[in-house]
């Protein structure tokens, strides 16, 4: 669905049926800020209230008609549903309505293809849209259903369909066998981290939570920001020096997840996220004003269940707390370790509190495995940037509270117990 650099906005018409689960108003919202991202323009919504989706066309026949007038009435182009729909309901859909219609999985596999810069993720995101595409080759040759004969491609009676198929099965297991060398190339960089012991934060969290102004605030990285959903797919890593306690941690910056994030795209960027399954720490960035945060705070853990990454020690960061009017603050569970941390990485309030608790984290892991006895020497240091896929340009960052990076204000210690 992307769009060409002059070309017109695609008008869409958003359809969103409410099946009394979850916050659908934020579920609509999302919807458009997702339609948005991908370069179209909402014109319309037009909602429901169903008990089950008809097996036909998802909203029934009827309110098919009714999506039909809206959409041709304000000119729409495109009709947006915010749910998954099957081959058959897509197809019948298109057929009634007369215009062309994509699902939610759909237009997120579109964001993503716009994002993705690196090779990899290039790769990723190719092999999620095909196996996407490998259900529904019907929509675009039921009017090549007849035997022909190939000229270079084709065998003996083989139909454009049948063609389709096995070109595309092609290029899927071409892509996987790609996908699967970088995989190994993860693996031993990270065998190479675990003999360098380096403690390794991952930041984790709903898409537009924060999470990459904060890793530009923590890193200085430069990393791309904007107020629009999966501005940034590829993983990123800095490394940050916190004192001679804690050392030199290294931090990487992760895909932001979303609610029903489709499963190819979980599948395919396996490689990337499995970044999180091998952390030390996860910092779970969370959009403290925004109403749906404890939905998006299930979803983001319901994906790291997902991908095996359940397991790894988690800190909550509530970021945007000038939006939502709270202080700097920390808090602990019952066994006096730090669960959660209040900040805004817009202003910097609370990083204080937050580098301190990476450190704690980092100090604890080396009591723990008799890490770290001695300060890491320079050439040890040129290891670490290696196994991390880090080059000379992306120096290390001294975070330390008042050291030379130091430009964050100081937040005064406040420590809450339990919930908030």
């Amino acid at each position: 669905m992307a769009e060409a650099p002059g070309t017109p906005t695609l008008r869409a018409a958003l359809v969103g049926i409410d099946f009394g689960t979850g916050d659908f108003a934020a579920s609509l919202e999302e919807l458009s800020l997702l339609a948005r991202s991908a370069g179209a323009e909402p014109i319309t919504t037009i909602t429901a209230k169903r008990s089950s989706p008809d097996a036909a066309h998802f909203v029934g026949s009827g309110k098919a008609d009714e999506i039909a007038l809206e959409a041709k009435s304000q000119g729409a182009e495109i009709v947006i549903f915010n749910h998954a729909l099957s081959p058959a309901q897509q197809r019948n859909l298109e057929r009634r309505l007369e215009l062309r219609v994509i699902d939610r999985t759909s237009l997120i596999l579109d964001i993503f293809a716009q994002r993705a810069k690196s090779h990899e993720g290039k790769l990723q995101v190719e092999l999620a849209q095909l196996q996407h595409l490998a259900t529904r080759l019907i929509r675009g040759w039921t009017h090549l259903e007849r035997q022909k004969g190939g000229i270079g491609l084709r065998g003996p009676g083989e139909t454009q369909l049948e063609t389709d198929r096995r070109l595309i099965g092609e290029r899927v297991k071409m892509l996987r066998s790609r996908l699967g060398k970088l995989r190994k190339q993860h693996e031993t960089q990270r065998r190479q981290r675990g003999r360098n012991q380096t403690f390794s934060v991952s930041l984790v969290g709903y898409t537009n939570a924060g999470k990459s102004t904060l890793f530009n605030t923590l890193t200085k990285a430069g990393v791309y920001v904007a107020n629009q959903l999966f501005a940034t797919l590829d993983t990123t890593s800095r490394r940050m020096y916190l004192g001679d306690e804690a050392g030199s941690v290294v931090i990487s910056d992760t895909v932001g997840f979303v609610r029903e994030l489709p499963h190819q795209l979980v599948a395919a960027f396996r490689a990337t996220l499995e970044e999180t399954i091998h952390a030390d720490l996860l910092l779970h960035v969370v959009d403290g004003a925004s109403p749906a945060r404890m939905e998006q705070i299930e979803q983001v853990n319901e994906v790291l269940r997902e991908i095996g990454a359940d397991h790894v020690p988690q800190i909550l960061v509530w970021n945007k707390i000038d939006a939502a009017g709270l202080e700097p603050a920390v808090e602990r569970d019952e066994y006096d370790k730090i669960s959660r941390v209040f900040i805004s990485a817009h202003s910097g309030a609370g990083l204080d509190l937050l580098r301190d608790a990476i450190a704690e984290a980092a100090k604890s892991v080396q009591r723990e495995h008799h890490r770290y006895q001695q300060p890491f020497e320079a050439e040890e240091y040129e290891e670490q940037d290696a196994a991390f896929g880090l080059d000379e340009d992306d120096a290390s960052v001294d975070a330390r509270s008042g050291g030379p990076d130091d430009k964050m204000p100081t937040s005064t210690p406040t420590t809450h117990v339990g919930p908030h």
